[in-house]
């Protein structure tokens, strides 16, 4: 996990902190954000290293095979089952077991869980017998978790159970200065896997991948620059290398001109639009690159609003469209 972005570095810290103890931990970004990479770097940093990893999707898993997935199953409990089966509970005994997208999971099946992770005690389907287990739970979801207890996601019960601790992960369109340098290390890492020799990225490649907004997050960007070095027939990353939807969408804008006569709050109005649109819409990372906080972004755009109000906009900062400020 790299990255210069102040929240990657709280992140690394708190990855260390939590490591060294046994206590459940929950880890909460959008798909491709790092949350099954920080549980690994937990259960590598912890005293259960040399125990085994075990991951499961709970979005992935059918709903009638989740229970058998995760506590395992006798022969000819259910049509199909020709042999006994270990579930992931005994897999990872005496490790770690991640429940990866653990708010997709059927809140009946929430509630065989909690017991499991009271009693830490599991019984195979068709079994008799109740196998005890000695097992790290860590949890991963995509959705804020407050909220998927209100809308009927995740049971409370559950959420306090596991709710130790948490780690929140932004999503990289948050972070990102962290662009550069994720690239240059899948640069140097597909130059190896396919014998390639891209030294770098080009100015042109390099505003095309901060001006994206990365809905697929740090996966997305692995995926673009490995198109790119397999595509590239220079030694520098051009934005003709990129996938299409990256290469084909407009770059940001770098300037614009202040007409003498305006007042210092038009041409303020102005940049402040002009960065929020540069940064994708994103107003925290307007509010770095302008080197203010965040509550002056708003501040400013509350001041506008008023300013609009009373009639003094000139319409060069337009309410709607790319460079607006609502």
């Amino acid at each position: 996990m790299i990255g210069r972005s102040p929240a990657i570095h709280r992140i690394i810290s708190l990855i260390e902190q939590v490591a060294a103890t046994s206590a459940s931990v929950i880890l909460i970004g959008e798909s491709g954000t790092g949350t099954e990479l920080a549980a690994r770097m937990i259960h590598a940093g912890s005293s259960r290293r040399d125990g085994p990893f075990v991951a499961i999707n709970c979005a992935a898993v059918p709903e009638s095979l989740i229970e058998s997935e995760l506590f395992g199953h006798e022969r000819g409990a259910f049509t199909g089952a020709s042999d006994r089966r270990a579930g992931c509970f005994e897999r990872a005994n005496g490790g770690t077991l991640l429940l990866d997208e653990i708010t997709e999971m059927k809140l009946d099946m929430q509630a065989k869980l909690l017991r499991v992770l009271e009693d830490r005690k599991v019984l195979r389907l068709g079994g008799s017998r109740e196998i005890t287990v000695d097992v790290r739970i860590l949890a991963a979801s995509n959705r804020e978790l407050q909220r998927a207890i209100r809308e009927g996601w995740l049971r409370a019960d559950l959420y306090y159970r596991l709710n130790v601790l948490s780690i929140e992960f932004p999503p990289l369109r948050d972070r990102i200065e962290d662009v550069l340098i994720l690239a240059e290390r899948f640069i140097r890492a597909f130059n190896r896997e396919h014998r390639k020799a891209v030294e770098g990225i080009a100015r042109d490649c390099l505003d095309a991948l901060k001006a994206h907004s990365w809905p697929g997050n740090v996966r997305e960007l692995r995926n673009a620059i490995e198109r790119a070095v397999i595509m590239s027939k220079s030694p520098m990353l051009s934005v003709g290398d990129l996938p299409k939807e990256l290469s084909s969408q407009r770059g940001p804008e770098v300037g614009f001109m202040v007409r003498l006569g305006s007042t210092l709050e038009e041409v303020e109005n102005e940049l402040i639009a002009r960065t929020i649109s540069f940064a994708g819409g994103n107003k925290s990372r307007a509010a770095q690159i302008l080197g203010v906080g965040r509550r002056t972004i708003y501040k400013q755009l509350e001041r506008y609003k008023a300013y609009e109000t009373n009639g003094h906009s000139n319409g060069r900062v337009p309410r709607n469209g790319r460079n607006s400020l609502t």
